[in-house]
This record gives C-alpha cells, structure tokens and sequence, in this order.
C-alpha cells in the first residue's frame, strides 16, 4: 500500500510516489493507494499549478486502471475536513472512515509512505 498524505504541490512526494504506483503496478504487483490529510487534495478536480510553474499531474490517476490498480481508498474524515467529497476527486475511489483505513493498512504486506 502507498500512502498518500501531502499535497500535491510545493514538494515532490505526490509525484514521485505517483511514479513509484505506477512503477510498482508495471511489475505485476498488488498496488493499493491510501490518500489522508492533505493527501485527498492529489485526486482533486480542476486543479491549476501554473502560477508556481508546476505541471498539473492529477489527470494521470486516470491511467491507473489500465495499470489493473482499483484499490484506491480516501479518508472521509480528511475529505470533510478540506470540504471535499467524492464527488470532487478526479478518480473513483472508495471512501472509509479512520477505523477502516487502519484496518486496511493492518492487512498490508508492505506500506510506503510520501
């Protein structure tokens, strides 16, 4: 599982960690996404990087189902807590609450957080 938990810019985590799923997901393995804080702010809609000079990656989280990888989980409480809902995000994903992500990262092999 790859944790998501900064946002998208001002640092390189959100991309590189993109590049690693993807990486991950080429070589056949079983890649699940976990987006809390203000991770939830990678998968949203209608974001616009170029003020800072920063190129607008979201659109490629929609290449990741032809990568097989299905298993994206988002935080509610992170969601509200940034006035997001789903319906917001550039993907479909599954929403769970705290106790679930928990329980999601406890069934994990392997975690990587950015």
């Amino acid at each position: 599982m790859f944790v998501n938990r900064k946002a998208p810019h001002g640092t390189i985590y959100a991309l590189e960690a993109l590049e690693v799923v993807l990486i991950s997901a080429a070589f056949d393995q079983d890649v699940s996404l976990a987006f809390l804080d203000d991770g939830v702010l990678q998968l949203r809609q209608g974001q616009n990087a170029n003020a800072i000079e920063m190129k607008n990656f979201a659109p490629t989280y929609r290449a990741l189902e032809g990568y097989d990888i299905e298993k994206l989980y988002v935080e509610r409480e992170s969601l509200e807590e940034r006035g997001m809902s789903s319906d917001d995000l550039v993907v479909p994903v599954e929403v769970v609450d705290r106790n679930r992500m928990s329980e999601l990262m406890q069934e994990q092999d392997v975690i990587m957080s950015f």
